[in-house]
């Protein structure tokens, strides 16, 4: 049994060439929600949403994010209306009483939907509304969840971190933004200055959250702190995975990360803007996948190999090269 650890677009891409080493069957991977967000009313669960449509097999893999060959024609009205209308452009972020009216789940990472930021495809804003009616009948994240992964088809086992509002809020010299209005409206520009996971510290590890922590647990290339970082600060969880064989691919060739903006966020948090600053992100794995280019030091076992996911092949071989790092530590 293993569990994957999942936000942003590194672990999905390593997903694809799991079943090199591991059965769908015998896989969970819990989600990062600390990006999601109310907008326009609709509950969007952005890293949630990657790995049902994966699994799904209709994923636009060119971006990573949304459903292949959708429309787009909600957005464009949306878009529409707003200029008609003489309304605002971009992030529309609701007032601070209104963060926290409405359901529990939303809490502090609200939007209009007018001047909608991010592109939602039609067939992608079914999902969210198919979701944000099973929460308002009363489901929880994961069981809303459930009911997604099965309308999709996937094999493997999917669960949220949490079933509570948890905010990835970036403090920048222009200001708070949520994670989504920081990377998506303002493209990483603005520089941060700390980074908040509001509301974890009274979160809830979501069901079976804890216990698919006790078996082998591989973190993948995702961005340390916002994709990863949400998950470690749950109760309960840092203290599973000291107790756990973790594996940690970095998302860092050298001093560079694959994408995103993974070094200005570590550099952030006081961790080494590089893949050695993984010692300081993951201070209970037990060994790491890097590339074969990189000339990082740890003081834990490390495995080399060209870590580069382009495609379903290149996945399987940094799979398997997770799989020899288990195998030492076996």
């Amino acid at each position: 049994m293993v569990t994957f650890l999942s936000g942003g677009t590194g672990t999905p891409k390593l997903l694809d060439g799991a079943a090199a080493a591991f059965s769908p069957e015998e896989t969970t991977v819990v989600a990062n929600t600390g990006d999601d967000v109310e907008l326009g009313g609709l509950f969007v669960s952005p890293d949630v949403d990657t790995l049902l449509f994966q699994g799904g097999g209709v994923l636009d893999r060119e971006t990573w994010w949304g459903i292949d060959g959708d429309t787009h024609r909600t957005n464009t009205a949306l878009s529409d209306i707003a200029s008609a209308a003489g309304l605002p452009d971009g992030p529309q972020y609701l007032p601070d009483e209104k963060q926290t009216a409405g359901r529990d789940i939303a809490n502090w990472r609200r939007f209009s939907g007018t001047g909608e930021f991010m592109t939602i495809g039609d067939r992608d804003r079914a999902v969210h509304i198919t979701r944000t009616s099973l929460l308002d009948e009363g489901l929880t994240l994961s069981e809303a969840t459930q009911r997604l992964a099965g309308a999709f088809g996937l094999t493997i086992d999917l669960l949220p971190m949490s079933d509570d509002p948890i905010a990835s809020l970036i403090h920048t010299d222009e200001g708070l933004m949520h994670f989504q209005e920081y990377w998506v409206a303002h493209r990483g520009e603005p520089t941060v200055e700390t980074v908040e996971f509001r509301g974890s510290s009274n979160a809830e590890p979501a069901p079976g959250v804890i216990d698919a922590l006790e078996d082998t647990v591989v973190i993948g290339p995702s961005n340390p702190v916002t994709s990863i970082g949400p998950m470690l600060t749950l109760p309960g969880v840092a203290d599973a995975l000291a107790q756990s064989t973790v594996v940690a691919v970095s998302p860092f060739l050298g001093d560079d990360a694959f994408s995103g903006p993974a070094g200005d966020l570590m550099a952030a948090v006081n961790a080494d803007p590089n893949t050695e600053g993984l010692a300081t992100a993951y201070p209970f794995a037990d060994a790491f996948v890097v590339d074969e280019s990189d000339d990082a030091e740890f003081d834990r076992p490390t495995i080399q190999t060209d870590i580069r996911i382009d495609s379903p092949e290149d996945a399987a071989r940094v799979t398997r090269a997770v799989k020899s790092a288990i195998d030492i530590l076996e």
